[in-house]
């Protein structure tokens, strides 16, 4: 679901370059040092994760409609999108129509009216990596991990220069149209930090998203990471993905 910006004359990006240069030292060094201390305080700090259960996933769309009435995401783009595969005589056939934010046509389309072997709706979102790609390859130090694990994108820095959304695995990276800054899904970092869940998670009516703390093992997300019975997106790019799936078909991985 990335798109990325027009071509930046190459004078102008080496002038914006320079200008957030400084960036790179500042944001980076604070990123990796609270990590490694665990946190201002001194104390272990939480360890975030997202767990989706394919099963349960209806492709209804409420999670993509909450997503962007909290976080004011333009139409043409998408922080979360949900994925329909449908398995056939004829291969995989993959589609998300608007990402999904209406749910799917009861209809199915003509390249899929015969031959069905199995089904599935999968979400997808931001999978906030402990070796995400995106800040590896951001020029300016604007895309960092917080010391929960979050991936975040500090708009006052980003150049949108396209990097990070072409760095991306996993496509949740896109130039937002109207701020002209990268953008991606935070986990409602917002709320996290206030104590609530993510929107997407509030609404799902059928559990198929989950949150929690790794370090509490009363979470729902602990307690699937203690059973080590999930899944994760391209295992293959060793990003450490803290997106956890749960019955994601071969096929999808």
């Amino acid at each position: 679901m990335n798109n990325l910006p027009p071509e930046i004359p190459r004078r102008a990006f080496l002038d914006k370059l320079l200008r957030s240069l400084s960036v790179v030292m500042v944001c980076g060094t604070h990123s990796v040092s609270a990590l490694e201390s665990g946190g201002e305080s001194g104390e272990s700090a939480p360890r975030y994760a997202f767990v989706v259960d394919v099963d349960q996933c209806i492709g209804c769309g409420e999670c993509v409609v909450a997503c962007k009435r909290e976080n004011g995401v333009p139409d043409e783009a998408a922080r979360t999108w949900v994925e329909r595969y449908v398995a056939t005589n004829r291969g995989i056939y993959v589609d998300s129509p608007r990402a999904a934010i209406d749910g799917f046509p009861e209809e199915a389309p003509k390249e899929i009216a015969s031959g069905v072997k199995w089904a599935a709706f999968v979400p997808k979102l931001c999978n906030h990596c402990n070796k995400p790609p995106c800040v590896q390859v951001c020029p300016v130090g604007a895309t960092f991990r917080s010391p929960e694990g979050f991936v975040l994108v500090d708009p006052e820095h980003c150049i949108a220069c396209g990097y990070c959304v072409q760095g991306c695995p996993y496509g949740a990276r896109f130039i937002n149209p109207i701020t002209h800054t990268a953008d991606k899904c935070t986990w409602c970092y917002h709320r996290i930090k206030r104590g609530l869940l993510p929107a997407c998670v509030t609404v799902c009516p059928t559990g198929a998203r989950r949150f929690g703390d790794l370090n509490d093992p009363e979470s729902p997300a602990a307690k699937i990471f203690a059973a080590d019975d999930y899944s994760v997106l391209k295992p293959n790019m060793r990003t450490e993905s803290m997106c956890f799936y749960l019955n994601l078909p071969r096929e999808v991985i």
